[in-house]
């Protein structure tokens, strides 16, 4: 049973990639004018370190040799309010136009829909695109336009999303929410 309902998870999720991949709002040349100072990305990523230590310390005490248990099976276990705290922090790092910030929320290898970026395997990788390419004027108008206030669950996570083609899709990735992909 098990089987078969990953080979069907893994099936939706390949279906959807391809609906994110064949679709595309194009690339603008305008600047977008920050919104947001910079220390706001910094106390994401601080939040997230933060986050990661009182976990490491939790699970410590319960003699788990140092092992981060996982706090989500899936999707359909994030709650509403988790999901919002979530995208606040991705809606932050993209309006300060923060990859550092944006890539510490993201799990790889990841999908960016550009033209010459596509899967993104590392970290490292991801941090070496071009800011200015990744954080186009329809991304950064469809993030900060996005309702973040009553998300549902599937099978493939959340969206963050004005409604139109650009979007930054989240979900659970190894037990905890993560960036699955950017699309334009």
């Amino acid at each position: 049973m098990r089987k078969k309902m990953k080979r069907t998870i893994t099936m939706v999720l390949s279906f959807a990639l391809t609906g994110v991949v064949l679709t595309g709002c194009g690339e603008s040349k305008q600047s977008y004018q920050d919104t947001q100072k910079k220390e706001s990305s910094q106390s994401i990523m601080q939040e997230t370190q933060q986050d990661t230590t009182v976990n490491q310390a939790e699970t410590e005490e319960t003699g788990k040799n140092n092992q981060i248990m996982p706090e989500y099976k899936d999707n359909f276990e994030v709650d509403s309010k988790a999901a919002k705290e979530f995208a606040k922090k991705v809606k932050v790092a993209v309006a300060d136009k923060d990859l550092e910030a944006l890539a510490t929320l993201t799990a790889f290898p990841v999908y960016v829909g550009l033209p010459d970026a596509g899967v993104v395997k590392t970290k490292e990788d991801f941090l070496k695109l071009d800011a200015e390419i990744v954080f186009t004027e329809e991304l950064l108008k469809s993030i900060e336009m996005a309702d973040i206030e009553n998300f549902q669950p599937s099978m493939a996570g959340f969206s963050i999303s004005d409604g139109g083609t650009c979007n930054i899709n989240f979900g659970v990735v190894d037990g905890i929410l993560a960036i699955s992909g950017i699309n334009y």
